[in-house]
């Protein structure tokens, strides 16, 4: 329940894809640094609706080694030492180490946490954003915000209105607009992409999408970004010398993904079965009383564990100790339940971690039976609940 990978197999007309992908003498060799054609045409169809304009396969998609490699190629594109580079907190924490790897310097905007997130169940869409604090962190280094809708490891949906505000801050300073939206097929409620605004706000955007996460095969490491020619250009220029090429047979087996998913229904069945995920595993804390914040959409559910009661004097060891009481909570959940769990200050600065330090952070792509083990063995902390 800790880490974000799938514990189930992608659907079989994509992993038949990639086996015959592995037949084709052109699949087992370099593919085009910007990606293969089909893959490129398939993403451009899929998405053409969806961002209601046509996109050109060609100049406005590249293919990178996963999302994350494609979030290191966009800032290698135009970060460099001294730019600034704006992060919502909490922050997937690979953001981090991407932009210092290219000098840039990083100025945090927290997400604010539900008033009555310790004491009653809450939309993750209640997470919210200050824009005078947005605006306040905005100088004239400021070159780029990353953006993460829907939200690890909140769950939250930004709604129109705040991706609004979002872009016609970024219009009016000039700053590119980094939308990470890699679980944007798994959408609970009604899902807004900024980059369909306006032409303004487009022509500032890049969007990254992950086919890992689409398909449910995280270790395939085939990640896409969408925007502008202008911008799409320098993002695959740094891919080129970051790792060159990815993957073929899994480029073309993602291909054929993009290319049937609609046809056999497979976007709206993997929505419906995450979201049935979602309800299954948070009926357990409905059941103990421990609020949560309800996710509008991917497959990470954050629960406040306010209510429980740590054993005094239990002895954790000095790496967990000296870390927040989240830390201490995943320990002890781990060591006298047996789950996992990633405690959420890890995506937090020194500054704001008190925010995060009474939730942990569950993944729920996990087949029903561990989902149900998982629930029988949280049933365990009525015990030490006040």
């Amino acid at each position: 329940m800790g880490q974000g990978f799938f514990g189930y197999n992608p659907p079989k007309f994509v992993t038949d894809a990639a086996k015959e992908a592995l037949d084709k003498v052109d699949c087992n060799q370099y593919s085009p640094t910007k990606g293969r054609p089909r893959l490129k045409k398939a993403i451009a169809k899929a998405y053409s609706p969806l961002f209601a304009r046509d996109i050109n396969p060609e100049t406005e998609v590249t293919i990178t080694t996963g999302a994350n490699e494609g979030i290191l190629s966009a800032l290698m594109g135009f970060i460099e030492a001294g730019d600034e580079v704006i992060v919502l907190e909490p922050f997937f924490d690979q953001y981090i180490s991407n932009i210092q790897m290219t000098g840039g310097v990083i100025r945090y905007v927290p997400l604010h946490p539900p008033k009555n997130g310790a004491t009653e169940v809450s939309s993750a869409g209640d997470w919210s954003i200050d824009m005078a604090e947005v605006e306040k962190a905005i100088t004239p280094q400021t070159k780029m915000i990353i953006l993460n809708t829907p939200h690890n490891p909140v769950g939250k949906i930004f709604s129109k209105s705040e991706l609004q505000a979002i872009g016609d801050l970024c219009i009016k300073h000039s700053i590119i607009i980094l939308s990470d939206e890699v679980y944007d097929r798994l959408p609970f409620t009604p899902f807004t992409r900024i980059a369909t605004l306006s032409p303004e706000i487009a022509a500032q955007t890049l969007t990254v999408g992950s086919a890992g996460k689409n398909f449910h095969c995280t270790g395939w490491r085939v990640g896409y970004l969408l925007g502008p020619a202008n911008l799409i250009y320098y993002v695959a220029a740094a891919h080129t010398r970051i790792c060159f090429s990815t993957v073929s047979p899994l480029q073309e087996a993602a291909a054929v993904g993009f290319e049937k998913a609609d046809e056999l229904g497979f976007w709206e069945q993997s929505r419906k079965d995450m979201l049935g995920k979602v309800e299954r595993f948070c009926a357990v804390f409905e059941e103990l009383g421990l609020p949560y914040s309800k996710p509008e959409g991917g497959y990470f559910v954050l629960a406040n564990f306010a209510r429980v009661k740590l054993p005094e004097n239990y002895e954790f060891p000095s790496h967990v100790a000296e870390r927040p009481r989240d830390f201490k909570l995943a320990w002890f959940l781990i060591m006298e339940l047996g789950v996992a769990a990633i405690p959420p200050t890890e995506f937090y600065t020194n500054d704001n971690m008190w925010m995060a330090e009474d939730y942990l952070r569950f993944a729920i792509c996990k087949e029903d039976e561990v989902l149900e083990g998982a629930k029988e063995r949280l049933r365990g902390l009525r015990k030490y609940m006040s």
